[in-house]
């Protein structure tokens, strides 16, 4: 038997990766990396160094952006 540690759908994650975001939002990466590097970006979350995104707020900030 397997082990399905790891395994949590991109949909039900918390926070996801630069590359995550942008396979789940088909922004490209060099996109995301930008945004997650502007100042008061609403949907980053630094862990050390680490930049992820948070995906509820980045659903939020998505929805009500009309450019990108």
């Amino acid at each position: 038997m397997e082990n399905s540690v790891g395994k949590v759908p991109i949909h039900l994650k918390m926070t996801l990766t630069a590359k995550e975001a942008a396979e789940y939002s088909n922004i490209g990466i060099n996109k995301i990396d930008s945004m997650l590097r502007s100042p008061n970006c609403p949907f980053v979350l630094f862990v050390g160094s680490k930049k992820l995104v948070k995906r509820k707020e980045f659903e939020q900030y998505i929805s009500q952006a009309l450019v990108i």
